[in-house]
C-alpha cells in the first residue's frame, strides 16, 4: 500500500485528521522514565499506544533522537509502529535537503533504516535534491512550503514571477515533482490565509499542517482553509500539547492517559469543525 493510500484509509477508518508528533524531551519525562537507557523508546511507545485510535499518523522528529545518540531507539520505535499499528502512516520529520549521492543516502536512511512511509524534505536546492526520494515510488515526499515559524516569511514571501515563493513551491510540486502521486506539502496552521491559497493551488494533495496546540494555530480556521474536496486532506500535527499533557488534578491519570485525553479532545475539536460527530 502506498503512502497516500494508507493515509486515505487512516482518515476514513480512524475518523481523524490528527497527526501525533513524537518530539521526546527527556527533561519533561515522568520521573520513572528519567535516566533509563530505554526511556525515550518507552515514553514514545506509551504515547503511540495511548493515542493510536485517535490519530491518522505519527511523526517522529529525528533531531530529538539524534541529539541524544538515540537513533537506535528511533529505529526500535519505527519498527514498533510498523508492527503494532501498521495501518497508520509513519512520517519521518527530517527536513533533509541535499543533492546527488548525499540525497540518495538520506533517502535510504528514511526508507530503509527507519522504514518510514514518508519523509519531510527541504526544496531549497531544487529538483535534483528531491529526485532520489522519488525513486521510492510508494513512499511519500512531503515538501516544506509555508512553514509555521515567524521567520519563514524571510524567504517564503519573496516574489517569484509575481507570486510569493511558497506559492511557487506549491505549484512546482503539484505540477512537476508529483510524478508518483505521493507528494505532500508542509503548510503551517499559524497562517490560515496562506493555507487556503496552497489548497487552491494543489487540489487534493495531502498537507502536513503543524502549528496547532503549543504554537497557537486555530483549529476552526485551519479546517476551513485546508480541508480538501472530501473534507479531509490534512495531517494536523500536535506534539507538545499531547506529549506533555498534565494529568487532571486528583484524577490519578498517568502521563499516557493524559496524552490520550488531549489527543481525543483535539481529534474531536477538529471533527466538530468538519461537521462530524465526536468520538
Amino acid at each position: 500500500m502506498s503512502f497516500t493510500e494508507k493515509l486515505s484509509s487512516a482518515w476514513r477508518t480512524r475518523n481523524s485528521l490528527l497527526c501525533v508528533g513524537l518530539d521526546p524531551d527527556v527533561s519533561r519525562f515522568p520521573a520513572h522514565l528519567q535516566g533509563r537507557p530505554d526511556g525515550i523508546f518507552e515514553f514514545c511507545k506509551s504515547i503511540v499506544d495511548a493515542t493510536a485510535d485517535a490519530a491518522c499518523s505519527f511523526k517522529p522528529q529525528i533531531a530529538y533522537f539524534a541529539a541524544l545518540r538515540a537513533e537506535d531507539q528511533l529505529e526500535a520505535l519505527c519498527k514498533y509502529i510498523r508492527t503494532h499499528h501498521p495501518d497508520l502512516p509513519l512520517v519521518l520529520d527530517a527536513k533533509r535537503g541535499d543533492i546527488g549521492a548525499t540525497a540518495e543516502q538520506y533517502a535510504r536512511e528514511a526508507f530503509e533504516r527507519y522504514d518510514a512511509d514518508a519523509v519531510t524534505v527541504n526544496p531549497y536546492m531544487g529538483a535534483d535534491s528531491v529526485a532520489p526520494y522519488m525513486e521510492w515510488q510508494d513512499r511519500g515526499v512531503i515538501v516544506l512550503c509555508r512553514t509555521s515559524n515567524p521567520g519563514g516569511s524571510d524567504l517564503q514571501f519573496m516574489q517569484v514571477d509575481g507570486r510569493p515563493l511558497y506559492q511557487h513551491v506549491a505549484r512546482l510540486v503539484a505540477e512537476k515533482w508529483n510524478r508518483n502521486g505521493q507528494c505532500g506539502l508542509v503548510v503551517g496552521a499559524t497562517f490560515p490565509g496562506e493555507l487556503a491559497q496552497v489548497r487552491a493551488i494543489v487540489g487534493d494533495m495531502p498537507l502536513l499542517v503543524p502549528g496547532i496546540g503549543a504554537q497557537g494555530g486555530d483549529i476552526a480556521a485551519t479546517v476551513a482553509a485546508g480541508r480538501d474536496g472530501h473534507g479531509a486532506g490534512m495531517m494536523i500535527n500536535s506534539s507538545r500539547a499531547i506529549l506533555y499533557a498534565q494529568p487532571l488534578a486528583g484524577s490519578g491519570e498517568t502521563f499516557d492517559q493524559a496524552a490520550r485525553r488531549v489527543a481525543c479532545e483535539t481529534r474531536d475539536a477538529i471533527n466538530r469543525e468538519r461537521g462530524l460527530a465526536a468520538g
